[in-house]
């Protein structure tokens, strides 16, 4: 394992399980706050706290169609789906 893969590991913890069920309704198509609501089952209130944050750590972007993951975000999906 190199230090890419632990450092998006750490991520994983820093999340939490609701950032990553928003991640994964992202990658699903979720495209913005109601339907990320809807994939996720995590509260509005909690997905605007957690946008930001996985913005911040460069797992997801905005475009004008919505919110898609990048490639560090897609990076984590993987090491998320390897360990379930």
């Amino acid at each position: 394992m190199n230090k890419s893969d632990n450092s998006l590991k750490d991520l994983k913890y820093l999340l939490g399980s609701m950032g990553i069920d928003i991640l994964l309704a992202i990658d699903k198509g979720a495209k913005n706050f109601e339907t990320i609501e809807i994939l996720s089952g995590v509260p509005l209130a909690c997905i605007r706290g957690r946008i930001p944050v996985l913005i911040d750590f460069e797992l997801i972007a905005k475009n004008k169609e919505g919110y898609f993951l990048t490639e560090k975000g897609l990076s984590l999906k993987k090491i998320i789906e390897n360990n379930s």
